[in-house]
């Protein structure tokens, strides 16, 4: 992210975490991923075909002789501006059968799903070239200011977040993501959370989309089509699933992590708030940290995911009504029987260039709650929508970024 932020990351996570070195070993040593080719798509999509059960024997046998292929381990630092490291899941062949359910002839064969485009590759022509988010004189002047300046500050600073980010768990975090109404950016915080603590951890992360009312995670997470969703994967999981097998039904993020849509782009039944209580618990098993796109409040989904998650973001809007609503919900999260304030933030989000309300006196406003606020700044590659390029972002943008993910850390791995 910058300059010196750690000039060797710290070892992987150790400390007699049995559940963490079950996962680091399926995944042979590091996170799935090898050398990305120059020119390939920013994100790969690959499931598994149906299962078929005449070679559930086969492939049981396969599966104890020949236990899945370690990935290159990250190699370096994190880079000044976190941009997208080369990496790109070595997914299963698409030909195959589906692991989980060739492991077990038990379970029914279920039909993979017909993948769907997140976007219109009309649309994708008509955005055009996305923009930096700071103006090319601003670029300018802040390299014009980095050499006259002391950056040993800057250094410990960075030091100090990163090692918020990479902080061990002996279990699986979820980190739920709502928002007050549709419209304010809890996408794309969802994205940016995703991404960043990927960038940081040894370990997997995944990001999961809880909000079926055409979501836009899988478009600001770059993602060209998706298949399986969170109601599909549901009666799939079963305990005897690896790693590799779970991965075969999600969608790998080319600078790491994985993706979990919550629906095809089409209006379809909300998300069961039963199917969400199972994939996400199920899931802590094999990802270090879920962050959980929820719907807005106060849907049954969003409640039950800021209830049971282990921190919380609330996405306000700069808006009069935007902060008014969001004391609201913070004192709603106060009366809960184990009140949530102390493991929430709110990520104050600035949409138009052009706010009217202070942004000092909106975060004042919103800390009388007892809650920490971090305020996003307005950026133009954000604000065009589209797929997140994180190198594109602005400069206090990132920085905002950084701080807000390691505020959520720190409140998820104090929980126990």
């Amino acid at each position: 992210m910058t300059q010196g932020q750690g000039e060797q990351r710290p070892p992987a996570h150790g400390g007699g975490d049995d559940w963490q070195r079950d996962v680091l070993r399926e995944l042979g040593g590091g996170r799935p991923g090898a050398d990305a080719r120059r020119g390939e798509p920013t994100l790969r999509l690959v499931h598994p075909a149906p299962p078929q059960p005449d070679t559930a024997a086969g492939a049981e046998t396969d599966a104890g002789e020949n236990p899945s292929a370690p990935h290159d381990a990250p190699a370096g630092p994190a880079s000044q501006d976190f941009a997208p490291r080369a990496r790109t899941a070595d997914a299963p062949d698409p030909g195959r059968p589906a692991s989980p359910a060739a492991r077990d002839p038990r379970l029914p064969a279920a039909p993979a799903p017909e993948p769907s485009p997140t976007l219109d590759p009309r649309l994708l022509l008509a955005l055009g070239s996305p923009l930096h988010g700071d103006s090319v004189s601003r670029r300018t002047g802040r390299a014009l200011r980095k050499l006259t300046s002391s950056v040993s500050q800057d250094v410990a600073e960075q030091t100090r977040i990163a090692a918020e980010l990479q902080q061990p768990v002996t279990t699986g975090r979820v980190v739920a993501v709502t928002s007050i109404r549709g419209g304010v950016g809890k996408s794309t915080v969802s994205a940016l959370l995703g991404r960043t603590l990927n960038h940081y951890r040894h370990d997997p992360v995944l990001t999961l989309e809880a909000d079926t009312a055409l979501g836009t995670l899988p478009v600001r997470m770059g993602a060209e089509a998706v298949r399986w969703t969170v109601a599909d994967l549901a009666p799939v999981l079963h305990p005897a699933m690896r790693l590799t097998d779970v991965t075969g039904y999600l969608v790998p993020v080319s600078d790491g992590g994985w993706l979990l849509p919550a629906s095809r782009g089409q209006v379809g039944p909300p998300l069961d708030m039963t199917a969400y209580r199972k994939v996400t618990l199920a899931l802590r098993r094999y990802f270090a940290v879920t962050v959980a796109d929820c719907e807005t409040l106060p849907g049954e989904v969003a409640r039950t995911a800021m209830d049971t998650a282990h921190a919380r973001v609330v996405v306000a809007p700069t808006t009069a009504e935007g902060v008014g609503a969001t004391r609201q919900v913070l004192d709603w999260l106060a009366r809960l029987p184990h009140s949530a304030l102390a493991t929430t933030v709110v990520a104050l989000v600035s949409n138009t260039p052009d706010t009217l309300l202070d942004d000092k006196a909106a975060a004042g406003h919103l800390k009388e709650a007892g809650v920490t606020v971090v305020t996003v700044p307005y950026d133009r590659h954000l604000a065009g929508g589209g797929p997140i390029r994180t190198d594109l972002l602005a400069h206090a943008t990132r920085q905002a970024v950084l701080r807000l993910a390691a505020e959520v850390m720190g409140r998820a791995v104090r929980v126990r």
